[in-house]
C-alpha cells in the first residue's frame, strides 16, 4: 500500500491535505493503525455480551438447579407431594407463571449493544478487495525478498505465525488470479502443517490435494500432479473430480513417454539449443531483477576503490551564515552520480507534525509554520531556489509498500512533462525519511547498482540533471517493498528555474 499527500500553502504557514496519487490497496498505514484500535473496541463490546450472556445463563442454571432437586424429590411419591397444599399451590404457580418467565429470558436478547456497535464499524472494515491486495502485498514481499513460506508461516520472520487456514487463503488468492507458482507454495504448506497435526477449521487434506494437483499440472508437473491425486484418493475414493483427473493425468503421461521414445535424439539436440538461449537470456539481468537483487542487498556495486571516494564531513554550504557555527552531517552515499545524505537534519517533532498534517482525515487549513521551515531548511543547505520547487509530498508505505523503476525527471519523450508548472524540468530531489523501517524498504537506484537505506531524520539528495540541463539516467530509482515496519517519507523536487545563479550551466552534455 502507498498512499502520498501534497502539502500546499496558498499564503505563509498556511496549508491544504490534499490526496497526490491513488491508494494502491486502499488501507495505509494510518488507517490499519485506526482498525487496531477499532478491533480493540469491538473486542471489548464482545467481551460485554459474553458477560451478559453468561450472566443469563448463570440465573437459568440456578432455576433449573433449584427445580431438578425439587421435582427428584416430588417424583418419588408423587401423591405423598401433592396431599400437601402448598406444594399443590406451588406447581400450579410454576407452570402458570414461572416458566414463562423463565421462558421470556431464554427469549432475551443481550447481543443488541455489540451487534449495533459491529454494524456501525463494519462501514470501516476493509472488503474482499482489500484482504486480496493484502495477500498479493504480502506474495510480493515473498518474491522480492526470497522468503520461504515455511519461514513466513511458522514465525521465522519476526511476527506472527500463520495457520493452515491462513496458508490455504492466500493460496485461494494466488489460484483465482490463475498464478499457479503461488498456489503451490502456499497449498503445499497449508498441507504440510496439516500433515504435522496443525487443526483446521475450515479446510482438509482433500480440499488442499485438490487444489495442489490442479496448480502443479498448471505448471507442466504431470507427475506430480499424478502423486498429489494419488494421495488424495487415498483418502477420499470416491472423489468425482480426482478420479477423472488420474486417468487423465495417467493418459497423458503415457502418451508424453511415448513421444519422448521416438524423438529422443532431436529433442536432446533442441533441449541443448533451448538451454544455451536460456542461459544467454539469465546472463542478462532485467531490471525486475536488477531492483529485487538490490532491495535484498544483493547485486551492490560498492568496490572499495568507490567506497574510498566516499567521506563524512560537517558542511556548511560555503560558509553559510546559518551553518558557520553548527554545521550539518553529510556523508557521501555514492560518488557518480554523487548522492549524499545529511543526518539529524530535521527534529522528531518537526517529523512528527509533518505526518499529522499529512493525514487523510485532516480536512482543515493549518497555520504552523513547520513546512515553511523545511522549505527554508532545504534551502540552506541546498544552496537552490526552491520557490520554483514544488510543494512538499508526504508518502506513507504499509504493508508491501513499494514504488516501481522511475525518473523524477522530465524525458526528452516528454517535452510537456512540466510545462503547466512553467518552472523548467526537476533538477534535484530532496528525500527525508520520517521512520525507521525494521527491514526493507530502501531506495535503490537500478542503473548504478547502489541502494540507500531508510534512516530517520535524514535525509538525501541528488541531482536529476546535468549542470547542461540534460537528463542524468543513472539517478532511475525505486522504492523497495516495506518488509516489516512502514515507511514515512517526504520529498521535495526542486526545478531548474531560479537556479540559474546558484549551479551555473555546463559546456559539456555531461558536465
Amino acid at each position: 500500500a502507498l498512499v502520498c499527500f501534497m502539502l500546499f500553502s496558498t499564503r505563509p504557514g498556511v496549508f491544504f491535505v490534499l490526496s497526490w496519487l491513488p491508494v494502491i490497496s486502499g488501507f495505509f498505514t494510518g488507517h490499519m493503525t485506526d482498525l487496531l484500535f477499532t478491533e480493540k473496541d469491538l473486542v471489548t463490546s464482545l467481551k460485554d455480551y459474553i458477560r451478559a450472556e453468561e450472566s443469563k445463563l448463570e440465573q437459568i442454571k440456578k432455576w433449573a438447579d433449584k427445580l431438578d432437586v425439587l421435582s427428584a424429590a416430588a417424583t418419588q411419591d408423587p401423591e405423598g407431594f401433592l396431599g400437601h397444599p402448598v406444594n399443590a399451590f406451588k406447581l400450579m404457580k410454576r407452570l402458570n407463571t414461572e416458566w414463562g418467565e423463565l421462558e421470556s429470558l431464554v427469549l432475551t436478547d443481550v447481543s443488541d449493544v455489540f451487534i449495533s456497535n459491529l454494524t456501525i464499524q463494519r462501514q470501516y472494515f476493509p472488503n474482499d478487495d482489500d484482504q486480496t491486495g493484502a495477500a498479493k502485498a504480502l506474495m510480493r514481499l515473498q518474491d522480492t525478498y526470497q522468503l520461504d513460506t515455511n519461514a513466513i508461516s511458522t514465525g521465522e520472520l519476526p511476527g506472527l505465525t500463520l495457520t493452515v487456514d491462513d496458508c490455504y487463503d492466500l493460496g485461494k488468492v494466488a489460484y483465482s488470479e490463475a498464478d499457479y507458482y503461488h498456489t503451490e507454495l502456499w497449498m503445499a504448506q497449508a498441507l504440510r502443517q496439516l500433515d504435522q497435526g496443525e487443526p483446521s477449521r475450515a479446510v482438509d487434506a482433500v480440499t488442499v490435494l485438490d487444489y495442489l494437483s490442479y496448480s502443479v499440472y498448471q505448471q507442466g508437473e504431470l507427475e506430480r500432479a499424478l502423486e498429489f491425486t494419488k494421495r488424495l484418493l487415498d483418502l477420499d475414493p470416491t472423489h468425482q473430480r480426482a478420479n477423472g483427473n488420474l486417468k487423465y493425468f495417467e493418459y497423458q503421461l503415457a502418451k508424453q513417454k511415448k513421444v519422448e521414445k521416438v524423438e529422443k535424439v532431436e529433442e536432446k539436440e533442441e533441449e541443448t539449443k533451448v538451454r544455451q538461449r536460456r542461459e544467454s537470456k539469465d546472463d542478462y539481468l532485467t531490471e525486475r531483477k536488477k531492483y529485487e537483487q538490490l532491495c535484498r542487498g544483493q547485486g551492490i556495486k560498492l568496490t572499495p576503490r568507490r567506497q574510498s571516494r566516499l567521506f563524512c564531513r560537517y558542511y556548511d554550504n560555503n560558509r553559510h551564515p546559518r551553518y558557520v557555527i553548527g554545521p550539518v552531517k553529510q556523508e557521501d552515499e555514492w560518488d557518480s552520480p554523487h548522492i549524499v545524505r545529511y543526518h539529524n537534519i530535521v527534529s522528531e517533532k518537526d517529523m512528527e507534525k509533518v505526518k499529522e498534517l499529512a493525514k487523510p482525515r485532516v480536512s482543515l487549513t493549518y497555520e504552523h509554520p513547520v513546512v515553511d521551515k523545511i522549505n527554508q531548511l532545504i534551502e540552506d543547505v541546498t544552496g537552490l531556489n526552491v520557490k520554483t520547487a514544488e510543494d512538499l509530498q508526504v508518502a506513507n508505505y504499509g504493508l508491501g509498500g513499494q514504488y516501481e523503476p522511475h525518473f523524477d525527471f522530465g524525458r526528452k519523450d516528454e517535452p510537456d512533462a512540466f510545462e503547466e508548472l512553467g518552472t523548467g524540468n526537476r533538477i534535484a530531489t530532496w528525500l527525508l525519511y520520517m521512520t525507521d523501517v525494521q527491514a526493507g524498504g530502501a531506495t535503490v537506484f537500478t542503473d548504478i547498482g547502489a541502494a540507500v537505506k531508510p534512516k530517520k531524520g535524514t535525509a538525501v539528495f541528488w541531482y536529476n540533471l546535468y549542470p547542461s540541463g540534460e537528463g542524468d539516467y543513472r539517478t532511475r530509482h525505486a522504492a523497495c517493498p516495506v518488509l516489516l515496519g512502514n515507511k514515512w517519507v517526504s520529498n521535495k523536487w526542486i526545478h531548474e528555474r531560479g537556479q540559474e545563479f546558484r549551479r551555473r550551466c555546463g559546456l559539456n552534455e555531461t558536465d
